[in-house]
């Protein structure tokens, strides 16, 4: 009997210039990403990041398991290792070392760095689908890797918890760049909503035991709570579902564009309601990491 590999991915249902459809979904998208590293914030002012994590899957689960399709599609027993390791490294993981990053970078650096994710999605599904970048492509890669540099070297001067907030962003974003390739084929077998519903609840698994356990140390006042709320709600809930389905319909590289526009919503409320102080170099590695991402993902082959 045949069962799917473990390590694959598929191009977008369509190759058309984005209509109104995909551009409601990547604005949408961006919004909610991009608030979310202001509302990690405020939950880290009363929960440690164990339980921050926790409590953001869980509650995303929560919420598709209140819609009916959701709920009563099958998975074939094939694609189960697949919904269980996207349940680790697109949900678990990802969803813990964002927290904890957030303890030694400013929400809008880790918003900024961000928009290194179309050129991570990039190289994964050039890699998946044994299709080399084309000569356009590899000058956008490299543009983007300039940027990065640019993004994190501010955080990295004179300070070890700077280095070690940017490399756990990094390991967080590799994660979301094979998750993002890797859902693609289950997405447009099954739909967003029945699959992230098991992804994101059996991320809740994984994580519950040490979330469970740091609550225990967590101090909760209104903004904490309703920042998490909105965490578990829309930024794992909705947003989860709206980027699955946006990257299946457009396929993994042009799905991941929503990045450029994370950085300008992080940045924008980090200063303004956190009063963050973002260093004139990331706010031009910012730039060339966006244009870096957007050479990679318009170029032809």
């Amino acid at each position: 009997m045949y069962k799917p590999r473990l390590m694959t991915t598929a191009e977008g249902s369509t190759s058309h210039a984005f209509g109104r459809p995909e551009w409601v979904m990547l604005c949408s998208i961006a919004l909610i990403w991009g608030a979310s590293f202001l509302f990690i914030a405020n939950a880290l002012e009363s929960f440690k990041p164990l339980t921050v994590g926790f409590l953001r899957v869980s509650l995303g689960a929560t919420t598709l398991l209140c819609i009916p399709i959701a709920r009563k599609a099958t998975i074939d027993r094939a694609d189960w290792p697949r919904i269980a390791f996207l349940g680790l490294v697109w949900m678990a993981i990802p969803l813990t070392l964002f927290p904890f990053a957030e303890q030694w970078v400013s929400s809008s650096v880790a918003g900024m760095l961000n928009g290194a994710m179309p050129i991570l999605v990039t190289v994964v599904s050039s890699l998946l689908l044994k299709r080399m970048p084309g000569k356009v492509q590899r000058i956008g890669l490299a543009i983007g890797f300039v940027g990065i540099v640019m993004i994190g070297l501010p955080s990295l001067r004179g300070s070890r918890a700077g280095a070690h907030g940017v490399g756990l962003i990094v390991i967080a974003l590799c994660g979301y760049a094979i998750s993002t390739n890797l859902q693609v084929p289950l997405t447009q077998k099954y739909g967003a909503l029945p699959v992230q519903l098991r992804v994101q609840a059996v991320g809740a698994l994984i994580t519950a035991p040490m979330g469970l356990y740091s609550l225990q140390y967590s101090h909760p006042h209104p903004k904490a709570i309703l920042s998490l709320l909105a965490l578990g709600v829309l930024g794992t809930g909705l947003a989860f579902v709206l980027a699955g389905r946006f990257t299946s319909r457009v396929g993994p590289s042009r799905g991941s564009i929503f990045t450029y526009l994370m950085p300008i919503v992080s940045i924008a409320l980090g200063v303004i309601f956190r009063n963050d102080h973002v260093a004139v170099l990331s706010l031009v590695g910012c730039t060339v990491v966006l244009g870096g991402a957007f050479v990679t993902s318009r170029a032809g082959r």
